[in-house]
């Protein structure tokens, strides 16, 4: 089963994957544990803080409790821990690196849809601003389309916040369960 899983992020490629192989190999046995550090953290969040607008966005992980805090509850005064809100042992700084990613997605997603008249459609609304809402509306129409690129697109972001939490030297805290044969 973990041969068919590395195969096929092997094939898929996304960022992020690599990471996540690392760690399959390493939970089976067959390399050697990743040196990064675990961190309980909520990649789905991460994700969030990391695609934001640059100029309003980013925000910091706490390293003790892995809890993602946007930039702007920062801006909301000191809480409780306010001598310690500097303390880089305890904060790690994300940064918002903006939606090109995730138009990116976007692009990938319809080079995957088959049918070449909803292809048309999503590539034309993919143009010009306002891209991230008319593409969204053209898969309204779809329900199966819509699951389809939700999955991707949130497969895509988790991804990317496991290979950012590698390159600041950590991974996410990850249970494997066997089940018993």
């Amino acid at each position: 089963m973990a041969a068919l899983f590395l195969g096929a992020l092997q094939e898929r490629g996304f960022r992020g994957d690599e990471e996540l192989a690392d760690r399959l190999r390493a939970a089976t046995g067959d390399a050697a544990i990743p040196l990064l550090r675990p961190l309980a953290v909520d990649l789905e969040m991460l994700a969030m803080l990391l695609e934001g607008d640059p100029a309003e966005s980013g925000g910091r992980i706490d390293l003790s409790t892995g809890e993602c805090r946007p930039g702007f509850t920062d801006e909301l005064g000191p809480g409780p821990e306010a001598e310690e809100d500097d303390d880089p042992e305890r904060w790690l700084y994300v940064p918002a690196l903006g939606s090109r990613a995730g138009y990116r997605d976007m692009e990938l997603f319809i080079e995957e849809v088959e049918d070449a008249a909803p292809a048309d459609r999503l590539r034309i609304a993919v143009g010009g601003r306002g891209a991230f809402r008319r593409f969204k509306d053209v898969l309204a129409g779809d329900e199966c389309s819509w699951s389809r690129y939700h999955r991707f697109r949130d497969e895509r972001q988790r991804g990317r916040a496991r290979a950012w939490l590698a390159e600041e030297g950590y991974c996410p805290h990850i249970t494997f369960f066997v089940e018993p044969s």
